[in-house]
């Protein structure tokens, strides 16, 4: 059933909302609350009535229901103080007060090709047939669906829909079909001694290829801790594969691309394996062509910033006063169309270091892991402030959870350095070597990775090898061949943090043979 109100159009059928021709993202939940409410339009809908059609009769609280109904509210324009479309009757419940036409859906589907992210993730298969894993399976199935419905521009098939599908047989290729969709998630779990076993893939819907698999162990003995660590990197992983995939899926079929959407997968897919100020420049300017194509694009904004950020961050920039303001600028329009955007505030949290202001950045960064639990990357960022702000010994937890989130060999190297630097700043040299080490292996491309790697070998006094790795970071950028001329460029950290710098790392370097001038 279609149902029209404003310039809104809501698919039941399909699970598509859609404002004049633009198709919306948003959470299944959020969509399972507004169709409820809109065709339950003529009368209020208790908190009761959310929970058994919602959330098929779990309980939530009140804090999680009043965050979807917020949410539902946002995507159709409205807010709680103004109440235009979804008025709250105290002590009774909700209800739909907009003007809503509706009509049969039509037998043809809207879209002639699925939305370029689209996923279904099916119910994870309990091959023990422990009654106990069950609800671990149906639970990793659920909030994974909730999790990756996150992904800017991703289409996810709601929870309730895919449970139908639960305990048969499946042909990933009439699944594309049916539910619309490019990809498809399955996995599976069993035990393995003490352990459970999951097993995930993703899958192209359209040809059957497995995409990605990979297999993760979890300690059942306390359900919701391996639950939330697992999640996450299973979550992660499987985001930036997705959006790896589709990019090259666009490159494959429209190589010259003006559809804003389809850049901004493009763009992000090129960030995400951004290992080189070449690479970076390639993302931003995908970003700067979705901006040229719709100038009032958010995504393009928090693209553009975050690229110019860790230009800066990365000692790529060669206008860093230049890219810093327009960083600035950017963010904060993006920020103030979308505050609770987990990649702007990471952005913004980055940009706020480069710029030395630091307890802001601590402020962005930690406002990006609580909105997305899962941003390892936010981490790092934040390991990397908290040891500019002088602190070491808080920066190792931090980056130790970033580093749980990514998949087992999984290049990081900011993961590396972040927990390389606290321990170098700390003394503990044999783990400062042992992390540079990681660091150099993951991108040994980074001058700052060589320095680091450099000073800590210095300091341990294994000096060929200390300037033998000097001068290939050297050889990276000859331009920062003195330790006054990287002061020059590096003008973010605490006193705290350079009193501790000046006793480890540049003591290291000058052994390691760096000139002061």
């Amino acid at each position: 059933m279609l149902y029209f109100f404003e310039d809104f159009a809501l698919d039941t059928d399909r699970r598509e909302l859609r404002r004049d021709a633009t198709l919306l993202s948003m959470e299944p939940q959020v969509f399972d609350l507004l169709a409820f409410l809109v065709v339950n339009r003529d009368r209020v809908v208790s908190r009761d009535d959310l929970l058994a059609s919602v959330w098929g009769g779990r309980i939530v609280s009140e804090s999680t229901l009043a965050t979807r109904i917020n949410a539902a509210r946002r995507i159709i324009g409205d807010s709680g103080e103004q109440q235009r479309l979804i008025r709250t009757t105290i002590g009774k419940g909700v209800r739909f007060v907009g003007a809503v036409q509706e009509r049969e859906a039509a037998a043809e589907p809207v879209l002639s090709t699925p939305p370029r992210l689209s996923i279904i993730v099916l119910p994870f298969a309990n091959l023990s047939n422990d009654p106990e894993l069950e609800f671990f399976a149906d639970g990793i199935t659920d909030d994974l669906t909730a999790d990756l419905s996150q992904i800017p521009g991703s289409f996810v098939i709601a929870r309730n829909t895919a449970f139908t599908l639960k305990g048969k047989s499946i042909d990933v290729k009439r699944i594309g079909r049916e539910f619309g969709v490019w990809y498809v998630v399955e996995g599976s779990l069993r035990r393995a001694g003490e352990a459970v076993r999951l097993n995930v893939q993703l899958i192209d819907a359209e040809s059957g290829a497995h995409l990605w698999a990979d297999r993760f162990d979890a300690n059942p003995a306390n359900p919701a801790q391996a639950q939330n660590e697992i999640l996450g990197r299973i979550a992660r992983t499987l985001g930036r594969k997705l959006v790896e995939a589709a990019g090259l899926r666009i490159e494959r079929q429209r190589p010259i691309d003006t559809d804003p959407q389809d850049l901004l997968i493009r763009g992000w897919a090129i960030f995400n394996r951004a290992t080189t100020a070449a690479i970076l420049h390639e993302a931003q300017a995908v970003f700067e062509r979705v901006l040229e194509i719709e100038p009032g694009s958010i995504g393009a904004r928090i693209g553009i910033g975050y690229a110019l950020a860790v230009n800066v961050a990365n000692y790529w920039s060669t206008s860093v006063e230049q890219d810093k303001a327009r960083a600035e600028r950017l963010l904060l329009e993006a920020i103030v169309h979308d505050a609770n955007s987990a990649r702007a505030r990471a952005a913004l949290g980055l940009l706020r270091r480069v710029q030395n202001r630091l307890d802001q950045s601590r402020i962005e960064l930690e406002m990006a892991v609580a909105l997305e639990p899962n941003y390892a990357s936010a981490f790092w960022m934040l390991a990397t402030t908290l040891i500019l702000l002088g602190q070491p010994e808080a920066a190792i937890p931090v980056g130790e959870k970033g580093l749980r989130l990514i998949q087992y060999g999984e290049a990081a190297p900011a993961a590396y350095m972040a927990l390389g630097q606290a321990h170098l700043l700390l003394g503990h040299v044999e783990q400062a070597i042992e992390f540079a080490r990681k660091a150099r292996a993951s991108n040994p491309r980074i001058y700052i990775t060589n320095t680091m790697l450099a000073a800590a070998l210095g300091l341990k006094g294994e000096l060929d090898e200390a300037r033998a790795v000097l001068a290939e970071a050297i050889k990276l950028r000859p331009e920062f061949n003195s330790l006054a001329r990287w002061r020059a460029y590096m003008t973010w950290g605490s006193p705290e943090y350079w009193a501790l710098r000046e006793r480890t790392t540049i003591v290291g370097l000058r052994r390691a043979g760096m000139p002061d001038v």
